[in-house]
């Protein structure tokens, strides 16, 4: 019998994760599969992510697999496109059995209705990436991306990433995480029907109670903190995983 209902987890952009913390978190999908039936990834699992028709990124192999390991063993897997992995398509869903989710959408996590989004583009502010959001998501951005080599890829997107640059920079996402926890509050005080509002993206973990019962949860990510949650009709918990070699 799975000890949690559901577990949550999200940005731990692998690929741009330091060793240790990607070490980690394949431990951890190793325990999920033993530990729940619903795994709800909430963005930026990979740090970078296209589908090609022909070809899969090979630095993603290990966790590719341990995926599809864990559907195999009848473990739900549903993963919100984020920021840095939002170009998910059929190999993900036909080949390895994720649900992809294109939030924000409310649904079911753990016995609660849920307002699940990865956060990028969400609350006051990024005006500017929410108009570039609607052009790299556009089919033409997609046809004209899939034009370039796969190598040629790789390099553009590692220019343009700041992950690696941000390790170790304490509370950097402090700003966007004021405007998510806001977002999440006017969303529960909109909706009572809403008990949770699931959000990542700023890289901070942080779980508060903004009514009885109803809960604001951020996941946080793996980069500086490898931290997941656990949700069930029982409660909600934020942990920690131990990284060995962290440093």
């Amino acid at each position: 019998m799975s000890e949690f209902e559901s577990m949550i987890v999200s940005d731990a952009h692998l690929g741009a994760t330091p060793k240790a913390s990607e070490a980690a978190f394949h431990e951890f999908l190793t325990f999920a599969g033993g530990a729940t039936r619903d795994l709800v990834i909430n963005g930026d699992l990979f740090d970078f992510w296209f589908e090609y028709r022909t070809v899969v990124l090979r630095r993603h192999f290990r966790t590719l697999k341990a995926l599809s390991e864990l559907v195999d063993a009848g473990v739900r897997i549903r993963l919100v496109g984020g920021n840095h992995d939002s170009w998910g398509g059929t190999f993900l869903t036909d080949e390895i059995g994720i649900e992809l989710i294109d939030g924000p959408i409310t649904t079911e996590i753990g016995g609660r209705t849920t307002y699940l989004a990865h956060g990028d583009g969400l609350g006051h502010g990024d005006l500017r990436y929410r108009m570039l959001k609607r052009v790299i998501r556009s089919g033409p951005a997609s046809y004209a991306f899939r034009r370039l080599h796969p190598d040629w890829a790789d390099y553009v997107v590692r220019f343009v990433s700041h992950t690696e640059t941000r390790q170790g920079i304490p509370d950097s996402g402090r700003s966007r995480a004021t405007q998510l926890e806001a977002l999440a509050r006017a969303t529960l005080a909109a909706d009572p029907s809403i008990q949770l509002v699931a959000l990542g993206h700023c890289h901070i973990p942080s779980l508060i109670e903004v009514y009885p019962g109803r809960h604001y949860l951020n996941t946080g990510d793996w980069i500086d903190h490898c931290t997941w949650a656990t949700v069930g009709p029982d409660g909600i918990e934020l942990h920690s995983w131990y990284v060995h070699d962290r440093n």
